[in-house]
């Protein structure tokens, strides 16, 4: 058993203001669906486990990029936009910050009990991952959050995350059951019962390597462990900076985002009417979606599709934001009875965008385009928690970096 992954992250204190958060919800929800439809669960539970990808995630719907609030607000948002809909999606989250994390067992014993699956080595897993990254792994960060992502197969990830006061830090660490050998390859941990779906039997002869490797985790050295996964460290500064971002990727969206483009492909015709900045942002989206691995290298660029909640690098464009969320939404509801047409256009956006990177040479420089997010905020009705933007002039509307 190992981690998948692991990230060190600043502390920003301020909480999420209820205009943002339900969008958050809102917007969960469809990528969530789209994630399933495309792909499965296996691979959302994957790209959770994937520290890169969950950075990106939190700043595509509106988090500081580089925020440890980033953790606090993605499992909040998933958990309150999932379980609602757990039976149809197949996926339950457990657990979340402070005493809700203490809940996590209880939670996964009475998921085991409705639908079949092992209430009692779930909770095993939750309590164990939780044991070696508090105690076994004396690193400095001590656990606050604890959220236990399962999924009606069985598989399983597990997020949380400690605090080192002293140094204004947070570290995430990520798990994922596909690193534990015995709870996806062996044919022999898992039973069907009558209707009722898999049951994990750890209890099984053959899943003692299992056992053993539990126990060698607690002994090994934290520096070791932390060595052989991947390891996201992210820059103290709130704002962000061209540095922070692959200027060559951001600026391949923002040239599709333009009408006069968009227009260019037969394959983004029924995507035609939305207006640039909304492509923007579902482009972006889309790359969170359907984008490998490979792509979530700079987790700062998924912040240009809707600011964040401290304006920075630009406030949340309200408007732009619910767009966003009602195409998405549409394009769930439609593959839902057949019709993926308008999400095979979406996902088309991410895949167009990067077939241009190649040979793509930016023509603005990042600031240019910070600057001009910040003249056209009022005119996108953006907000942030400090105060609302001077409104801007109509010709202030468009981005360039192309």
């Amino acid at each position: 058993m190992k981690r998948s992954g692991t990230a060190d992250l600043a502390l920003y204190g301020g909480g999420i203001p209820p205009w943002l958060f339900n969008r958050m919800k809102q917007l969960c929800l469809p990528i969530v669906e789209s994630i399933l439809q495309e792909k499965g669960h296996k691979d959302f539970l994957s790209r959770l486990s994937d520290p890169f990808w969950f950075q990106s995630f939190g700043a595509v719907i509106g988090m500081d990029w580089n925020s440890s609030g980033v953790t606090t607000a993605v499992m909040r948002a998933l958990k309150e936009s999932v379980n609602p809909h757990s039976k149809d999606l197949g996926l339950y989250i457990c657990g979340g910050k402070g005493k809700e994390s203490l809940k996590t067992p209880a939670e996964l014993k009475r998921i085991g009990e409705a639908t079949g699956l092992n209430g009692a080595d779930l909770a095993h897993s939750s309590k164990l991952s939780a044991k070696v990254d508090n105690t076994a792994i004396q690193d400095g960060f001590n656990l606050y959050l604890h959220s236990f992502v399962l999924s009606k197969e069985g598989d399983w990830t597990v997020i949380q995350q400690g605090m080192e006061p002293k140094t204004g830090k947070a570290r995430r660490y990520h798990w994922h059951s596909a690193a534990v050998n015995s709870f996806v390859e062996s044919p022999h941990t898992a039973v069907c019962g009558e209707n009722q779906g898999p049951l994990l039997n750890l209890t099984d002869p053959k899943a003692k390597p299992t056992h053993q490797a539990m126990l060698d985790i607690t002994r090994e050295n934290p520096m070791k462990i932390l060595q052989e996964v991947p390891h996201m460290k992210l820059p103290m500064h709130c704002e962000v900076k061209a540095s922070d971002v692959d200027l060559k990727r951001l600026g391949s969206v923002l040239w599709l985002a333009q009408e006069q483009e968009t227009n260019s492909f037969e394959e983004l015709l029924l995507l035609k009417g939305l207006g640039p900045r909304t492509l923007q942002s579902l482009t972006l989206v889309s790359e969170v979606i359907h984008g490998t691995p490979s792509r979530f290298s700079d987790p700062a660029r998924f912040s240009f599709a809707h600011g964040s909640k401290s304006g920075k690098p630009f406030p949340v464009p309200i408007k732009i934001y619910d767009e966003t969320i009602q195409t998405l939404q549409q394009a769930v509801e439609k593959s839902r009875i057949g019709n993926s047409d308008k999400s095979k256009a979406i996902e088309s956006l991410t895949k167009i965008a990067q077939r241009a990177e190649k040979d793509f040479t930016p023509r603005d420089g990042f600031d240019e385009v910070i600057d001009k997010e910040m003249k056209a905020s009022k005119s996108y009705g953006g907000r942030s928690i400090h105060k609302p933007e001077k409104k801007a002039k109509p010709e202030d509307g468009q981005l360039g970096l192309f």
